[in-house]
């Protein structure tokens, strides 16, 4: 039996043909770099690693080879954010379409870099919601960019982790 506890009905229908050939892991790698600098608007975040377990397959090694690939791609995709941050400033990413948050929202961010620090980075990637939010404000400290490469990617690893952990057993406990 195969598990399928999260719903792929957000997936876009050219996405699971592109996950289903032999550029799968390409796509996903090009998938988690829009997603690490806040660029992926077709689907959210939090499908990415189940949509690929489910359709390049969800043995061991694939998950792992997945959640590998999830974790560079979205820390090299926030990694650029934060060194767009750094080098244009904050009133240049806010004015952005692209960027998903107003000004008072990155207050908030902005207050909990400051009273977090450096660890709010590795969290927030933890977090539904908040997952990178704070690589701006992060770009903008002083914060040591192989610091913030480290933090991101440990916790892109829980994050990615945690979905992987969900879809492969997820399927098993409702069957039960």
């Amino acid at each position: 039996m195969q598990p399928y506890p999260l719903q792929l009905e957000k997936t876009p229908t050219w996405l699971e043909s592109l996950f289903a050939s032999d550029l799968a892991f390409v796509v996903l790698f090009g998938l988690c770099l829009l997603e690490g600098a806040m660029l992926l608007r077709f689907m959210p975040s939090e499908l990415v690693v189940p949509a690929a377990l489910a359709l390049i397959g969800s043995s061991i090694p694939k998950a792992l080879t997945i959640v590998g690939i999830a974790v560079v791609g979205t820390t090299i995709g926030q990694f650029c954010l934060f060194i767009l941050a750094r080098h244009t400033g904050r009133d240049y990413i806010v004015q952005k379409r692209w960027f998903p948050l107003t000004e008072s929202r990155l207050d908030r961010f902005d207050a909990w870099f400051d009273r977090w620090g450096a660890l709010a980075v590795a969290g927030s990637n933890t977090l539904l919601f908040v997952r990178g939010l704070l690589t701006v404000p992060a770009g903008l400290s002083e914060m040591d960019s192989r610091s913030f490469v480290l933090l991101s990617a440990i916790g892109s690893l829980s994050f990615q982790t945690i979905l992987a952990i969900l879809y492969l057993f997820g399927g098993y406990l409702l069957a039960l």
